[in-house]
């Protein structure tokens, strides 16, 4: 019988993620922290610890809100940024980049105020995200704030899987592995 979950410890707390399909072969973990306060707070704790030294946090719409938030709010209630989905009627005018996601069907494009931009430059900046996968998010994230100006001083994740395990720029609290068909891990 095929498993539909796998079980996990992340930030000391143990977790179980709905296994979902990619294709006829591979599943992928879901890991969401929306709703989960707990966890968001002892994942955010945790990265701050392993943290480099940086001016500002960034991560992109949606899924990495509660964290970057969290982190910043333990961290001293500090401004950060966020890569969005769509640009707003309240930008002063935006940067733009194209990404495509593991967990999204089709190419999405992630925008940057430009009063952030400005704010970015010279500074130096850290990446968080909840997962990375292929590495196309954090790519995107990456060339906005190249286009800003920014000094990327790190990346960081919850969780890293796939390939993203074997990146030596990147932190992160755990592996996330992949799965075969039945639920088995693969990695």
């Amino acid at each position: 019988m095929a498993k539909t979950h796998y079980n996990m410890n992340i930030a000391g707390l143990d977790r179980a993620l709905p296994l979902c399909k990619l294709n006829d072969d591979l599943q992928i973990g879901a890991f969401v922290i929306f709703g989960d306060p707990e966890l968001t707070t002892a994942c955010a704790q945790k990265m701050l610890d392993l943290a480099p030294e940086y001016d500002y946090l960034i991560s992109a719409e949606a899924k990495g809100i509660p964290l970057v938030h969290e982190m910043a709010r333990l961290a001293g209630n500090q401004k950060y940024f966020l890569a969005r989905k769509a640009a707003k009627l309240y930008m002063t005018g935006v940067f733009e980049v194209t990404v495509n996601s593991i967990t999204t069907a089709k190419e999405q494009k992630l925008y940057l105020d430009k009063a952030d931009a400005d704010l970015m430059k010279g500074k130096r900046i850290l990446i968080v995200d909840d997962v990375i996968s292929t590495g196309e998010s954090l790519l995107a994230i990456e060339k906005l704030v190249n286009a800003a100006g920014g000094i990327i001083c790190g990346r960081m994740a919850i969780l890293a899987e796939g390939d993203a395990t074997k990146r030596d720029d990147l932190i992160y609290l755990e592996k996330l592995p992949l799965f075969d068909k039945e639920g088995n891990p693969i990695d």
